[in-house]
């Protein structure tokens, strides 16, 4: 996916930034909220943020008068995300085409279920 990405004109864009663009995207996120998201530290969100700002992707931007920020998809941003649907897209439509897509339709299900199920709260 990534020299798909690479080729779609994106060429400065890493693999380690995916990261930051799966869903939820970090559109109006506080990078302490996107850390927990992404289940990453906070220091490595703000440094994989840090190199996204510099390239263009995300901006950071004062919430209101505190100090707090917000980060969100630049013009460029939202045109690698597009890029990025794009090529997923084109992935389910092989793999749908390879397996058939009531198997795949059956698989996709499955992983929506398990993501559902991952996300809740856990009383170990």
């Amino acid at each position: 996916m990534l020299q798909a990405i690479h080729e779609a004109g994106f060429a400065d864009f890493q693999e380690a930034h995916f990261a930051v663009f799966s869903f939820p995207l970090p559109d109006g996120t506080r990078p302490s909220e996107l850390a927990r998201q992404k289940r990453m530290s906070r220091q490595a969100v703000n440094y994989l943020l840090s190199q996204l700002e510099d390239l263009g992707y995300v901006e950071r931007r004062a919430a209101d008068d505190s100090d707090r920020r917000l980060v969100y998809l630049t013009p460029r941003g939202h045109e690698v995300v597009a890029a990025i649907f794009g090529c997923l897209r084109q992935l389910h439509e092989q793999w749908s085409k390879e397996v058939g897509k009531e198997r795949f339709d059956d698989f996709v299900d499955v992983l929506k279920q398990l993501s559902t199920k991952a996300q809740e709260p856990t009383n170990r």
